[in-house]
């Protein structure tokens, strides 16, 4: 008796179980592909966020944000961008946009542009090769098989965000905005002081939001004054024309602030 009332209870268990697994429906975020680079030898993988409203017409195209340090920040940015955009909520902070975020290989050798002398052997120095990459082949990429318009947003944190300084330094770049979180700006300053005397008008046209984190009692300091020194630099060589924000977020580390940084950047951005 036991026996028979153990395999009704295991029969309508299962039953029940079936139907659950009928029900039950993925909710994707995205989407991860593949592209080989010839300007790298190698094959790079990216994350591909698509809006809502992306297969509800056939007409509409979308801005791209491309991510660095993609695997770490790659919902993250999905999901701020998503609430920002989400029209359900009337939430018109932003427009909706597609989010390409490209996995790391070797992050010191791609998003720093010098080479620095050190005792070990180093990767350092090839961001302008990445760089290159990103806009003559991941951009073409984009563009050919997405629905995109040519209003293109780069976010990096960390050597990341210094690599999207120097994008934003090139008045060639394909990009009309950045977000560089917590910026590595100590990396070869001399060379980014260079860089910064060298500018055109032309890239000051363009938006960079700075957000700078407090890194503790022995960093805060000089973290936070060369950045401002940086942005300084800028307003002196634009002539108080250029559109750059700095953020201090004093109760955020280096760790903590790239979920703030990326929101309040986005604001910046698309502030009209």
């Amino acid at each position: 008796m036991k026996f028979r009332i153990s395999i009704a209870f295991l029969t309508i268990f299962l039953a029940f179980q079936s139907i659950h697994a009928q029900d039950s429906e993925s909710i994707l975020i995205g989407q991860k592909s593949k592209i080989h680079s010839q300007i790298l030898n190698e094959d790079r993988t990216i994350l591909i966020s698509l809006p809502d409203s992306y297969s509800d017409t056939t007409s509409k195209t979308y801005p791209i944000l491309i991510l660095l340090d993609g695997y770490a920040h790659f919902k993250t940015a999905a999901g701020i961008v998503h609430f920002m955009s989400y029209e359900r909520l009337r939430n018109r902070i932003i427009p909706e946009m597609i989010i390409v975020a490209i996995e790391n290989i070797d992050r010191e050798r791609d998003f720093t542009v010098t080479k620095l002398k050190t005792k070990r052997e180093n990767t350092m120095g090839g961001g302008k090769k990445f760089l290159a990459f990103i806009e003559k082949e991941l951009i073409p990429y984009i563009d050919k098989n997405y629905k995109t318009e040519p209003n293109r947003i780069l976010v990096g944190h960390s050597l990341g965000g210094q690599l999207a300084i120097n994008a934003y330094m090139n008045q060639k770049s394909l990009f009309n905005a950045f977000i560089a979180i917590d910026p590595s700006i100590w990396w070869d300053e001399k060379t980014t002081a260079e860089k910064v005397d060298s500018m055109k008008s032309e890239a000051f046209k363009k938006r960079l939001y700075i957000a700078t984190a407090n890194q503790g009692e022995t960093g805060i300091e000089r973290n936070k004054k060369r950045h401002e020194l940086l942005v300084s630099m800028f307003d002196k060589k634009a002539e108080g024309k250029q559109q750059v924000k700095l953020d201090y977020y004093d109760n955020e580390n280096h760790r903590s602030v790239p979920l703030i940084a990326i929101y309040e950047g986005l604001k910046f951005l698309y502030k009209e």
